[in-house]
């Protein structure tokens, strides 16, 4: 059976065979990933595990790989935004399901379970801050799945096509996208949790709907965003990474789901008063319910 081979230039490793941007080997990575946007927040869950294996740093990429309750368990950082997603999602993909030696697929998939701790602000006004929300579905306004040909029957098209009805949606700006978090890690993980839709913003300003020294271009969108609803879901927060995080899982057969600990609530114009506490909580319940 003919197996592609990737080329030097598509699949780029770095000298000691490890994958270019994470500097990941398959023995690095465990089959439960945890996945941060902040690099400093790798060692507040690393810190609870009973035995950490691997420390490998690479720019914005740490990971920290361990075993909590016996299991084992990989922590990396991302960054910020669906770009560096991009390339997170590809190359954890590729240690778990390229043979990186031969630069051929594996014959035998892996499913890795990956799952997103982050931070996010709710969009409305009975979702309280220092909670955590689930992220059942992610709403891309960032465009990049299209860079992809994939089965469209694996994203949510009759959704994404009536939010784009509802909000008027502007043609300047990349066609709305939405994907389903795991159904399994969904139900293990945050069946006591808040869910709803997340919109993933490709800025932390604008496309949000915050406005320092330049007008906004769209300044009705959030009221839009927040009156939308769909089969009974509605969008309840905003942040910059699960939209990707989702169909990037969906179309490579990873399992993926984003839980965010809300740390403002833009309706309400609250800010946590201990985010650092509220961050701890949540790494602990879901480290819990991850292991259970």
């Amino acid at each position: 059976m003919y197996m592609k081979r990737f080329k030097e230039s598509e699949l780029i490793l770095n000298n000691d065979g490890s994958i270019y941007h994470l500097k990941l080997r398959p023995e690095h990575l465990a089959d439960t990933v945890i996945v941060v946007g902040d690099q400093g927040r790798v060692p507040l869950i690393s810190q609870h595990f009973e035995k950490i294996e691997h420390k490998i740093q690479s720019r914005e990429f740490l990971t920290h790989t361990g075993y909590f309750n016996k299991k084992r368990i990989s922590v990396t950082s991302t960054g910020i935004g669906t770009d560096n997603i991009d390339i997170v999602l590809n190359e954890l993909d590729a240690v778990a399901n390229i043979d990186l030696e031969k630069r051929v697929p594996k014959e035998k998939h892996k499913t890795l379970d990956i799952i997103r701790l982050g931070t996010s602000g709710a969009l409305h006004p009975d979702i309280p801050v220092d909670t955590m929300v689930a992220s059942a579905y992610g709403l891309g306004f960032d465009g990049l799945m299209h860079f992809y040909e994939y089965d469209k029957a694996l994203s949510e098209e009759e959704m994404s096509d009536a939010f784009a009805r509802h909000t008027n949606w502007s043609k300047l700006l990349p066609y709305p996208y939405i994907f389903a978090a795991s159904e399994s890690l969904l139900k293990k993980l945050a069946g006591e949790l808040i869910q709803g839709i997340t919109g993933t913003a490709n800025g932390f300003y604008g496309p949000q709907g915050r406005e320092l020294r330049i007008p906004l271009a769209f300044p009705d969108m959030n009221n839009q965003i927040e009156s939308f609803s769909f089969n009974g879901q509605r969008i309840t927060n905003f942040e910059m990474e699960t939209s990707a995080l989702y169909g990037l899982g969906k179309v490579l057969v990873h399992n993926t789901l984003t839980v965010c600990n809300i740390i403002a609530n833009r309706a309400r114009k609250e800010y946590s008063k201990d985010m650092k506490k509220s961050i701890d909580q949540m790494i602990r319940y879901m480290l819990k319910k991850i292991t259970e």
